[in-house]
């Protein structure tokens, strides 16, 4: 597969964008810095295309210095400007050049201005590809729209709001990350962080850029597939749908078909994706009346077999395979939430299959989308959570029974929910943003997963989520609350156990599942010169080790226990974790990326060893 247009030049001839430079901007007060963040300029901060799967030509990155203030929440206007930021990075991170952690009480304004040639012939839309939380935009003094929810992008055309010569752009943002009675989805961001707990992100977090479009112009794309090699392409426009569509192998087109809203193409032979072989086909989609897009396309199939051990697998294109990976936060000592740069997710990604992993859980966080598409071009599964937060019930795990000892807090009362209480409206946008998570992501062959719950986090209406997701996506697995309270839905039961895995292999209550450890391990070493806060406390599972051997020694011994496990039937784990992060010094590498703690080839021949990579 070639690379579809992921280093663009600014060639969009309608717009030219005034970015501010600062020969003085510098990172704010860090503890830690990766090699990436080091690097980081107001004029290289991630310049790459960002929605590999639609590309046009004609775009223009707004992202680089901006004004920003910070005001009461309920102020009309940003006051006096406090200084510049550095966007995509949020305010709190080093990145920003500000470091300032933005109250629930308080609200984050920013501005910044472009210049156009003349009115666009088309339309002009205005992307942004994640902002935490609440926001309100204004181009030229006009409010263009509103949008609630701090994960994924969003667009407003902006048409009709510019003129040629110089424009506007405003934004205002709330943010109630941990406010008392908030049903805000978080993931792992509190207030105070601690433990587990990390850092709040607020504001833009990743790209914003401007993008001209013909007036019928494609919204969406949705590429389903299977082993045969049939290809189903829909795809929806602002005008008429009709459209070619063209599947491309090494710059020969192998498939080709035209259609009103729905295409099917026959790909002859396929070359089918898998982490082995991470085949990628371009596809070109040209509408009638002028707009095309790139994209690509990976062919597999998601399954699952009985094995003659009694159990359910996973396959993946009609063979078995072990889904093995580690917990993975996603998060940066100078970014926070926004990896540093493009290279550093390609890094962290290469290292991993490297170490023999297949598989990465990306936890309780929504990556750039440019992050999918590395995950496609290397060949690594996923299993991608949706963002927590708001109310939760107690937690009662597989729903133990009464019998086993050193859990009866987990065993549920006479008459005790299961399910926490969500108002309707709080349910509704947990949804919403649920059901975007899946649409942006849907195209990339290397998810292979859906986690609506982590453990009982924000976990409610548990079987009409499930029941939802089954049907609005039946091309993936779902494990509906991983670690959490077990409801007969979706594919996989998911137990979490540490430091050691375990799985109550003899409960006839899970036989219809496929049957995973979805966390374990956590083994930790605080790494001198390598620890972000040396006055918070160190987290780490089953005690603190006295040297980093036995750090070494606990892995192996984790390593031939899940590996006994898999012979006895369970079909996928996730240890705990890829990085440090913040306070957890329980990762394969510190929060800086600079410290291995255990060595890649090592890792792969220790994996390989158990029988977790072939």
């Amino acid at each position: 597969m070639k690379l579809l247009h992921l280093t663009l030049p600014l060639i969009m001839t309608l717009i030219s964008a005034m970015v501010s430079t600062a020969a003085d901007w510098k990172i704010a007060d860090a503890s830690l810095t990766t090699e990436w963040g080091e690097k980081v300029t107001p004029d290289t901060a991630w310049t790459q295309y960002p929605r590999p799967q639609l590309v046009r030509k004609n775009w223009t990155n707004l992202n680089g210095l901006w004004n920003y203030s910070v005001t009461k929440k309920a102020a009309k206007n940003p006051g006096k400007w406090a200084g510049e930021i550095l966007v995509p990075y949020c305010i709190e991170s080093p990145l920003s050049g500000v470091g300032h952690l933005l109250k629930p009480t308080e609200a984050l304004w920013y501005e910044r201005s472009f210049d156009l040639a003349s009115k666009p012939n088309g339309r002009l839309l205005l992307n942004f590809e994640a902002v935490d939380y609440e926001s309100e935009v204004w181009v030229n003094g006009n409010s263009v729209g509103k949008h609630v929810g701090g994960n994924l992008p969003f667009s407003f055309d902006i048409s009709d709001q510019v003129k040629k010569g110089k424009n506007s752009l405003r934004l205002k943002v709330l943010d109630a990350t941990s406010a008392e009675g908030s049903f805000q989805l978080r993931g792992k961001q509190r207030l105070e962080n601690r433990g587990i707990w990390y850092t709040r992100v607020s504001g833009i977090w990743q790209t914003v850029w401007l993008e001209e479009v013909p007036k019928n112009h494609i919204e969406n794309l949705r590429i389903q597939t299977d082993m045969s090699g049939r290809v189903t392409v829909e795809f929806v426009a602002t005008g008429s749908a009709k459209a070619k569509v063209s599947a491309v192998w090494d710059g020969r087109e192998v498939a080709s078909a035209s259609g009103d809203g729905e295409v099917i193409l026959k790909i002859s032979n396929p070359r089918l994706w898998s982490p082995d072989e991470p085949n990628l086909y371009d596809l070109k989609v040209e509408l009638e009346g002028g707009d095309s897009v790139s994209s690509y396309l990976g062919i597999r199939e998601v399954g699952k077999v009985y094995d003659d051990q009694g159990g359910w697998q996973f396959t993946l294109n009609g063979k078995r395979i072990f889904h093995w990976g580690p917990l993975d936060q996603g998060w940066w000592p100078d970014g926070l939430l926004t990896p540093p740069a493009d290279d550093a997710m390609i890094f962290e990604i290469g290292w991993l299959k490297e170490a023999g992993f297949n598989m990465i859980r990306k936890h309780i966080k929504v990556e750039p989308r440019r992050y999918y598409y590395h995950c496609d071009k290397i060949g690594m599964l996923v299993w991608q959570d949706q963002p927590s937060g708001g109310a939760q019930p107690k937690w009662m795990r597989l729903s133990p029974l009464p019998d086993r000892p050193g859990i009866a807090d987990t065993v549920p009362k006479p008459g005790e929910s299961h399910d926490a209480e969500w108002p309707d409206e709080h349910h509704e946008q947990f949804m919403t943003e649920f059901q975007s998570m899946v649409d942006k992501l849907y195209n990339h062959p290397s998810i292979v997963v859906w986690v609506p719950f982590n453990e009982r986090w924000a976990q409610h209406r548990t079987m009409e989520v499930g029941e939802w997701i089954l049907e609005y996506d039946s091309s993936r697995h779902i494990n509906i609350a991983s670690g959490g309270n077990f409801f007969p839905v979706g594919h996989i039961a998911d137990a979490h156990k540490y430091p050691e895995p375990f799985f109550y292999m003899e409960d006839e209550v899970y036989k219809d599942y496929i049957r995973v450890v979805g966390e374990f391990g956590g083994h930790g070493w605080p790494q001198e010169g390598h620890i972000w806060d040396l006055d918070l406390q160190k987290y780490s599972y089953g005690g603190m080790p006295k040297t980093i051997e036995e750090m070494r020694g606990r892995y192996r011994n984790s390593m031939e226990g899940i590996g006994k496990l898999k012979a006895q039937g369970i079909s996928g784990a996730v240890y705990t974790q890829t990085t440090d992060v913040e306070g957890e010094v329980n990762g394969l590498m510190t929060y800086d990326r600079k410290f291995i703690k255990i060595p890649a080839k090592e890792l792969k021949t220790l994996h390989r060893k158990h029988g977790l990579t072939p």
